[in-house]
């Protein structure tokens, strides 16, 4: 996969841009100029929402009504060509046909990205993790997104039903409707990240690996209320089901569904310890970086097509070793990388550089 070129109006601070791109693309400049910005606009035309957590409207350049971008790609299949309007939410087409939703592009075009706003991943609650593995798996399954909404859905109108509960007793028979729903929805979310996490390790131990030099070794498990491996999805539904109605007067009294994959967490460990409670900066950020490479390589092995590396500010913390893996790892992708001194990484490697300032190049 690789986008050719780019065209950029009215994003964040960008008034205009038109890039040509290169194998490698090392994006540099001061803080706060846009280099991140340019990453942000690059992947949005995978289908996914931004990176950094912000709503569509807030992309938008201030005081101008919309934002429009632009990209000429190829991939396997063909070259082609994308474009995003972006008003109060995204409307986008491909090949100059609109498509219902953003998401559409994902199957035409992936990416991993990597970013300082990862770090949460580890330092965080499990909500930053269970996001990890749904972004990846929506990229991998086009079905999985489906899945997921059909899920919140039931969870909704099931928390809506308990808090009704309170004041219509009678109601509580409708409990076991939305708790087969939950059920099923939910027993293919934990099948599906399961099966993700275990074909994940693999290329996430050997990451860690490389970038610790073997000193330390990285485990991956996903923890929920009953055991998950080796399980089929007619037995998680079962389980599940079985975990809903054993929850059932906790969760009327709490208002609130208690059991269930959307309070499942993923734990990351160092040689048996939690990454989480006792990893060092550098430990915690080297499982990022593993497990963003790993997914990187996962995607690669499972569709064919070499995802878009895009890495924010992430060389200009790492020593020479790190850095070189990283760029070694990757050496057959397109990547696009910022960073504020364009000569830490050109020692390492050759590739186009963009010099951005108040959200232009210079």
């Amino acid at each position: 996969m690789k986008i050719n070129s780019t065209e950029i109006e009215n994003f964040r601070n960008i008034s205009h841009l038109k890039l040509d791109f290169d194998d490698v693309n090392i994006i540099y400049g001061e803080n706060a100029q846009g280099k991140t910005n340019l990453i942000e606009a690059i992947e949005l035309f995978t289908g996914s929402k931004s990176f950094r957590g912000v709503r569509d409207r807030e992309l938008v350049k201030f005081g101008e009504e919309y934002a429009r971008l632009r990209a000429e790609f190829e991939n396997s299949t063909r070259k082609q060509n994308a474009e995003i309007i972006i008003k109060k939410n995204r409307q986008v087409s491909l090949n100059g046909i609109k498509k219902k939703s953003p998401t559409a592009l994902g199957e035409e075009l992936k990416a991993v990205v990597f970013s300082p706003v990862h770090l949460s991943m580890v330092k965080d609650g499990p909500s930053e993790r269970r996001h990890f593995i749904d972004n990846a798996l929506c990229q991998l399954k086009s079905n999985y997104r489906n899945i997921l909404k059909d899920y919140n859905r039931s969870l909704t109108q099931r928390n809506m039903l308990l808090k009704d509960l309170q004041s219509n007793p009678s109601m509580q028979e409708m409990l076991y409707i939305w708790d087969k729903n939950l059920a099923a929805s939910g027993a293919k979310i934990i099948y599906q990240r399961q099966k993700y996490i275990e074909a994940l390790l693999p290329f996430a131990r050997e990451v860690f690996e490389g970038l610790s030099r073997g000193r330390e070794k990285l485990d991956l498990k996903i923890k929920g209320v009953f055991e998950y491996e080796e399980k089929s999805v007619d037995e998680l539904y079962k389980e599940l089901m079985y975990a809903l109605d054993n929850s059932r007067s906790e969760d009327i009294l709490n208002r609130i569904t208690t059991q269930g994959p959307h309070r499942d967490d993923l734990e990351i460990m160092i040689n048996s310890n939690s990454a989480r409670t006792y990893g060092s900066q550098g430990q915690q950020r080297s499982c990022v970086l593993a497990l963003k490479l790993a997914e990187a390589s996962l995607l690669r092995e499972m569709t064919q097509e070499e995802p878009l590396a895009l890495l924010d500010d992430v060389m200009s913390e790492l020593d020479i070793h790190r850095q070189d893996y990283i760029l070694n790892h990757i050496k057959d992708w397109q990547v696009f990388i910022t960073c504020c001194d364009v000569n830490t990484v050109l020692r390492l490697k050759e590739g186009k550089t963009f010099h951005i300032e108040n959200g232009g190049l210079i």
